[in-house]
């Protein structure tokens, strides 16, 4: 088994004490147990360094390691490179294309737009003045427990820790023990001595190790849980909320699609829907909760408009399965349960009709009725269903809290659902194709992660000669009456 180090405040700790996982894609980690101590910030008042940072010198840090984040120049990055792909669910050449894009999230001018937009680099810099109230944005003392679904995820945590100068503890995921350590080590290979360095540590445990957890989770070492992950994982998590420790979760998703009529209105139309919802469906290997799932095409539910239906989902199958290695595989570990489902459907002809499929390149069932498969939220590996519905109207009533985001055509219709979609539980309209552009300066999941990140704290003061201390419940009183 491959060795996933941990990195303890500018520390790799390179000794396996355990093993996790199956002997062909787990690995071997340091015992978390005895980690702790390292972990905890033994003194909160060690944060001024931090906050004695400027956004733009942290920016101007992060950007020199975005400068050595090259898998081909990084012995940390391309280590972690070949041994993810042996636990990833993506493939090889999906994983090195999305390592390719690590460098840009750490650009000096990625992350001074990114702390200006989401928090306010006055709020971050010093005390913003509010008139008789100051109001400063503090970082707090967090764990971050983060997804493995996409290696982008361990860097936007990274960074966003950074802007926001908090003291982090990332939990790995089993899927991607590698990344977040690789892009630590780097940082401490620039500076070893960093304030941002000695506040980072990066480790695996097995989620619901309740010895570890709750000695970690408690208020006097952790203000803020920061949660990525499935539901079993985020409800696993409620149990140490209390007061003092606030869980702050980025729920487990799943996105849809919208295709109004306009696409079925000539062949050219159906072909460039189909090629870009395929982008929707297949890049990264639909891995991501924002990846396109069940597709709603308005092509109309009598004979003529399922049948246009059906070519256009025998379009969309063909344009998945052209999608370059780069962007998009064959599941590295297809579901053994959509196996059977695939299957089951196949039997059904009057009911379904199936594209694909037959050797775990990925599949588009085509429902013959308004209704999506009993098992859409399980699906994955490049599986899509495309639902024919009369009005847009109908696929919006589908959707609940767990939708994220929705892929729609024409733009016309995208505005006329975006006041509509957030009141079934849509969070993120986009236009159709560009699902998987996440952007990290605009909210997510519904809330702005970097502002709930921080803790804003507030400077407050009262002239006695001006207004009487019990003004507020009794306004007559005079200010000169506050003389004591």
């Amino acid at each position: 088994m491959d060795l996933a180090p941990a990195f303890v405040r500018g520390r790799a700790v390179e000794t396996a004490a355990r093993e996790f996982g199956a002997p062909d894609s787990g690995f071997r980690a340091p015992d978390a147990h005895t980690l702790l101590p390292g972990l905890v910030l033994s003194d909160p008042l060690s944060l001024r360094a931090l906050h004695e940072l400027t956004t733009a010198e942290i920016a101007d840090f992060l950007d020199e390691v975005g400068d050595r984040l090259r898998p081909d120049d990084n012995g940390f990055l391309s280590e972690a490179l070949d041994r993810l792909a042996r636990c990833s669910g993506l493939s090889a050449p999906v994983l090195r294309s999305t390592y390719g894009q690590l460098a840009g999230l750490f650009a000096r001018s990625t992350t001074l737009e990114l702390a200006e937009r989401t928090i306010g680099t006055r709020y971050l810099d010093g005390w913003a003045d509010w008139g008789e109230a100051r109001v400063r944005a503090f970082g707090a003392r967090t764990v971050h427990v983060i997804a493995g679904n996409n290696p982008i995820i361990a860097a936007i945590t990274l960074v966003r820790n950074a802007l926001t100068r908090g003291d982090a503890v990332v939990k790995l995921p089993a899927n991607d023990p590698y990344t977040a350590v690789a892009l630590a080590r780097t940082m401490a290979a620039v500076d070893p001595d960093h304030p941002l360095v000695r506040h980072l540590s990066v480790a695996y445990w097995r989620g619901g190790d309740e010895p570890f957890e709750s000695a970690l989770y408690r208020p006097a070492h952790v203000e803020k849980i920061i949660a990525w992950g499935g539901f079993a994982a985020v409800r696993h998590l409620t149990r140490y909320q209390q007061p003092g420790l606030e869980l702050v979760t980025l729920d487990p998703k799943l996105s849809a699609t919208v295709i109004g009529p306009e696409a079925f209105a000539d062949d050219t139309s159906m072909r460039t829907t189909a090629a870009l919802a395929a982008a929707d469906v297949g890049l990264l290997n639909q891995d991501g909760c924002f990846n396109a799932r069940v597709l709603y095409v308005c092509s109309g539910t009598d004979t003529a408009g399922v049948e246009r239906a059906v070519r256009w989902g025998a379009l969309l199958h063909e344009q998945v399965q052209a999608l370059p290695a780069a962007v998009s595989t064959p599941a590295v570990r297809f579901d053994p349960a959509l196996r059977r489902d695939l299957a089951a459907v196949r039997t059904s002809p009057e009911f379904f009709r199936v594209f694909g499929g037959a050797h775990d390149e990925g599949a588009v069932v085509v429902s013959l009725s308004d209704e999506p498969v009993d098992f859409h939220a399980s699906l994955s590996g490049r599986v899509a269903n495309v639902v024919p519905v009369d009005h847009p109207e109908r696929a919006l009533r589908a959707m609940n809290a767990y939708t994220q985001t929705v892929g729609v055509w024409p733009e016309a219709l995208k505005t006329s659902l975006r006041d509509l979609a957030p009141h079934t539980g849509a969070q993120r309209l986009v236009s159709l194709g560009y699902a998987t552009h996440f952007r990290s300066d605009t909210p997510q999941d519904g809330i702005e992660p970097m502002r709930r990140m921080v803790k804003w704290v507030v400077d407050e003061t009262s002239d006695p000669t001006r207004v009487h201390p019990f003004a507020q419940l009794v306004p007559a009183l005079r200010p000169a009456e506050a003389v004591l």
